[in-house]
């Protein structure tokens, strides 16, 4: 008993679900169902059932969620065997950087996710400038001038 509670207070420390906190999980809600039952017999209140049901599906879920999280390590770690075992094969003596080419000789079809360059349909135009004032004339601060002599005949 001693060793199962160390082994659980290690394995909330650890990442993803451990085999202890997993059986301390199960206990924990099979107690839980089994209170609700016994307040459900002694009361006869809806709630209860409404209360197990609740309890019912988060346990289900919980051990959902473990099972899904170990069955996409278990895939993480044969992904990785692979690669190791793909490293190895692909490694020479002269050097440690591993290449791999594929070179497809078919059209891309279409729909495909690589870039083609578009030709332009045609030539790119300067605009003109048709206002006979400089480029400077258009500024802020000549149109803050304006403003005020505008402001200035009003006064008057």
């Amino acid at each position: 008993m001693a060793s199962f509670v160390q082994n659980l207070w290690e394995s909330i420390f650890t990442p993803g679900p451990t085999p202890t906190l997993l059986v301390a999980t199960n206990v924990t809600f099979a107690c839980l169902q089994v209170v609700l039952l016994v307040l459900l017999i002694a009361t006869y209140s809806i709630h209860l059932v409404i209360l197990s049901c609740l309890c019912a599906g988060l346990w289900w879920s919980i051990n959902w969620f473990a099972a899904e999280l170990k069955m996409a390590q278990e895939k993480e770690e044969r992904e990785m065997a692979r690669a190791q075992q793909r490293a190895s094969q692909h490694v020479t003596e002269d050097s440690e950087t591993e290449v791999e080419t594929v070179v497809s000789k078919d059209k891309p079809k279409t729909g495909s996710k690589e870039v083609e360059p578009i030709q332009q349909a045609g030539e790119l135009k300067q605009r003109v400038d048709r206002s006979p004032e400089t480029k400077s004339a258009v500024s802020t601060e000549d149109e803050w001038e304006k403003v005020s002599e505008n402001e200035k005949e009003k006064d008057k």
